[in-house]
């Protein structure tokens, strides 16, 4: 199975920031996970360098450090069965020897002892534990190279409230690692309550920014009654 890619990096980084966590599968350069099972993918260091894949191996609630090689976007294909081999056809019987004599033994055979009995079962398990005892040993290892990562700490967030000339307000909100809201314009009104929930000082720092908002408010609506009141008596004198 092929490692992933740049551009398969950039489409998991992606789907993390969209919040979802993708599927992978595992390669045969992964150590103390079999290849070809699933696990997702939980985050991505900034490095992209190393084991910077952290990911939750299929039925483990622990999250372990990849690197590119180790795992892959593509889908294993299943494993078949594979048939029975075919039993060898029975061999036919030689037919013996015409006039040939078998020359007969005069010593008896002597039946195994009880002791010897035992032993020969006592060595075959001793001999199958070894090879066993062999195998279990990368896998000890490999686990203990593969310690489960602390969850990292969420980073924290930064808002940001920004007032023009015009006395018009936009607020923005962004992380160390992305923008999460572009500026947003919010009135005057709004920013001057959260101001005072937040702190007096905060409050006592905007308050001249929403005055002066509240002054050219003022004089907005008094030329647009001058502008009215204009355009009522020239209505008026239409009408006579």
């Amino acid at each position: 199975m092929s490692p992933l890619s740049s551009d398969e990096l950039r489409e998991i980084r992606d789907e993390l920031n969209a919040g979802t966590t993708p599927t992978v599968w595992f390669t045969g350069s992964a150590v103390g996970v079999p290849e070809g099972r699933s696990g997702k993918v939980i985050s991505l260091d900034e490095s992209a360098e190393g084991d910077f894949i952290q990911v939750r191996p299929a039925g483990s609630k622990d999250v372990l450090s990849f690197s590119a090689a180790e795992v892959t976007k593509v889908k294993p294909p299943r494993k078949r069965t594979a048939p029975e081999p075919a039993k060898p056809a029975p061999s036919e019987a030689k037919p013996k020897a015409v006039g040939a004599t078998l020359p007969r033994s005069t010593t008896s055979a002597k039946p195994p002892s009880s002791a010897a009995k035992q032993a020969t079962p006592a060595k075959q398990a001793a001999s199958a534990a070894k090879p066993a005892a062999e195998a279990a040993k990368p896998s000890a290892g490999a686990a203990a190279r593969r310690k489960p990562r602390p969850p990292k700490a969420v980073g924290g967030a930064t808002v940001t409230l920004t007032a023009d000339d015009e006395g018009q307000w936009s607020v923005e909100v962004s992380t160390p690692k992305k923008r999460v809201l572009k500026p947003t314009q919010v009135s005057a009104g709004a920013v001057a309550q959260a101001a005072k929930v937040l702190h007096e000082d905060v409050a006592a720092a905007v308050e001249p920014l929403i005055e002066a908002a509240r002054e050219q408010q003022r004089a907005r609506v008094e030329q647009l009654r001058a502008e009215l009141a204009a355009a009522e008596a020239a209505l008026d004198d239409l009408r006579s």
